[in-house]
């Protein structure tokens, strides 16, 4: 006799989990089986993503906020749109991510079980797959103001670039920052219409904080990434790492400080105060990763990668206490 209440799937026994997903989580315990490789493919499994894209959106939408002194009922649907977009475009960009690197993900032992390599899924449905989640993204686009419209469609530009920056430079992690931060601009224009000085600091600390986190996140492949050729900052800082690493937090920090400081109105000292402890306590997680970072350990990598989620919310926080400070 049953009860007809479903029981999940032990993970042990769900065909198919990619090796660096998050333990129990819900694609592999919940999700029908044949939506799981779209799934997968989307990195539905591994959300951080999602979140690393979304959070400088939130910067940057508190901040044009502050910087204008008014907050409405519409900024509640630019974070929405900002969220869902978050999700749609990171499957989206996965999805091509792993099209375009499907044969050097077969020779990878962290990235041989997703779907593409695994044969999960074929490059046709993959393909179908991303442009459905791409054409989600738009509908939710076209709601915002023109130039947010006009930013967001060239969000494409780095986003299609950026597979291929591997096999061209030893910084594909700034080609990551350059695509995964491009929310400050988006947000910042949906909110004000225009775009302001203190969104290209904020912007460029995001690129820094990328920069810190994905070098972090890179050290898992290095040796496979060595024997195929395949270049990242990783394999390029080597023992200097530690060096990069603090260089990274100090400039992600103090371009932070710098947007805070351009988007302040005049005369709010309780706000200004405030906001400075957005960048200040951002940049105390950064040391605490640095702390424990230890190459030789993937496990380790892969957590403190994770953890940049609390260190992203913590200014989305701080800023959001600081506009309620200041709304009139």
């Amino acid at each position: 006799m049953t009860t007809g209440k479903q029981t999940p799937e032990p993970k042990s026994t769900v065909e198919g989990i990619v090796a660096d997903a998050v333990d129990g989580n819900w694609v592999d315990t919940y999700a029908p089986a044949i939506t799981r490789p779209f799934l997968r493919l989307s990195r539905a499994d591994r959300p951080i993503g999602t979140w690393l894209l979304l959070i400088p959106c939130l910067w940057s939408l508190f901040l044009a906020m502050t910087q204008n002194g008014h907050a409405g009922w519409y900024d509640l649907w630019i974070a929405f749109v900002c969220g869902a977009g978050a999700w749609l475009m990171r499957g989206a960009g996965c999805c091509w991510n792993d099209i375009t690197d499907r044969k050097i993900d077969a020779q990878v032992a962290r990235t041989a079980s997703r779907p593409l390599p695994s044969g999960q899924i074929g490059v046709k449905a993959a393909v179908i797959w991303m442009v459905a989640q791409a054409l989600l993204a738009f509908i939710l686009l076209m709601t915002l103001p023109w130039l947010a419209i006009i930013l967001g469609i060239a969000a494409l530009g780095p986003v299609a670039i950026y597979p291929f920056a591997k096999r061209f430079t030893w910084w594909p992690q700034a080609f990551l920052g350059v695509a995964i931060n491009w929310g400050v601009w988006v947000a910042w224009a949906a909110h004000s219409g225009s775009l302001s000085w203190a969104a290209v600091p904020l912007y460029a600390s995001g690129i820094a904080w990328t920069l810190f986190y994905d070098t972090i996140y890179a050290h898992q492949d290095r040796e496979d990434d060595a024997l195929i050729g395949v270049k990242s900052t990783a394999r390029l800082f080597g023992d200097n790492t530690p060096r990069w690493l603090t260089f990274f937090m100090c400039v992600s920090v103090i371009l932070m400080g710098l947007s805070v400081i351009l988007a302040v109105p005049n005369g709010a000292l309780l706000q200004f105060v405030v906001l400075l402890a957005g960048p200040w306590a951002f940049g105390w997680h950064m040391l605490w990763q640095l702390r424990r970072f230890d190459p030789e350990n993937p496990g380790q990598l892969l957590h403190l990668m994770r953890s940049n989620r609390d260190a992203g919310l913590i200014p989305v926080l701080v800023f959001a206490t600081a506009l309620l400070l200041g709304l009139r």
